[in-house]
């Protein structure tokens, strides 16, 4: 009887093996086709429209600043961009009409995943850690479920160590403020923690200013098979530096 049952479980690995391996090979060679080519997207969490001004309101004084852990210095080609839309970059922000800040948050290697939650949070949102999924399904699953499921999770890690498709990105906080003939309000809202205590604190103030504010975030990644972050980089920074300076 124990001889039977060890046949059985030996038969019944053997098949979801073999359904791994043939499922494994599909779709590594559905990815690398489909992956093939280098893709390189730029996307906004939001956008901004800037009312038509006369030229000579048509000054920016340019603030990029970078805290990702890559020496990535985007200033000069960004004012370069910005001025060849016939802008004149200022030094002085007294003398502007529209302030355009940036702060550069992530640069290099990312999970999709993660690449969409940050886009999804939009300025100043910070993504969270991929959920963990969930097995549902009936008080008795079918045991051809389960070798399909079997199956087609493990596939999916074989063909992943067959075929790497690579994502890397920038990931930038934009705020562009306009100067304004009269004033306007604003407030802010904070939530500091104590800690890892529970308790909080609440801040709230409000001002008058004479500015506009525009705040988005802008993602630009590129994907491939086997791709690696020299090659990208040209191109994640020219789809940036395009999308900042559309804006004006």
């Amino acid at each position: 009887m124990r001889g039977d049952r060890h046949v059985h479980r030996s038969r019944y690995l053997v098949l979801v093996l073999s359904v791994c391996l043939v499922l494994s090979g599909c779709a590594a060679v559905t990815t690398a086709i489909r992956y093939k080519d280098l893709d390189v997207q730029t996307k906004m969490s939001a956008t901004i429209f800037l009312d038509p001004v006369p030229p000579e309101q048509r000054t920016v004084f340019v603030q990029i600043r970078n805290t990702s852990d890559k020496p990535l210095d985007l200033q000069p080609e960004i004012v370069s961009a910005i001025a060849a839309k016939g802008y004149k970059v200022v030094q002085d922000p007294r003398k502007a009409h529209y302030l355009l800040q940036a702060n550069v948050l992530q640069v290099g290697r990312i999970d999709q995943t993660a690449l969409e939650r940050y886009l999804a949070m939009g300025y100043g949102g910070v993504a969270a850690g991929a959920a963990a999924g969930a097995l549902l399904g009936g008080s008795r699953p079918v045991r051809g479920a389960v070798v399909g499921g079997m199956a087609a999770g493990a596939a999916e890690t074989l063909a992943g160590t067959l075929v790497k498709v690579v994502t890397y990105s920038i990931i930038t906080d934009v705020q562009i403020s306009e100067r304004t003939s009269g004033p306007v309000s604003q407030e802010f809202a904070s939530e500091l923690k104590q800690g890892t205590a529970k308790t909080k604190i609440k801040q709230r103030s409000a001002s008058t200013t004479h500015w506009k504010r525009y705040r988005t975030r802008i993602v630009s990644f590129a994907r491939r098979v086997d791709l690696e972050f020299q090659e990208a980089l040209p191109y994640i920074k020219q789809g940036l530096i395009n999308s900042i300076s559309g804006l004006f």
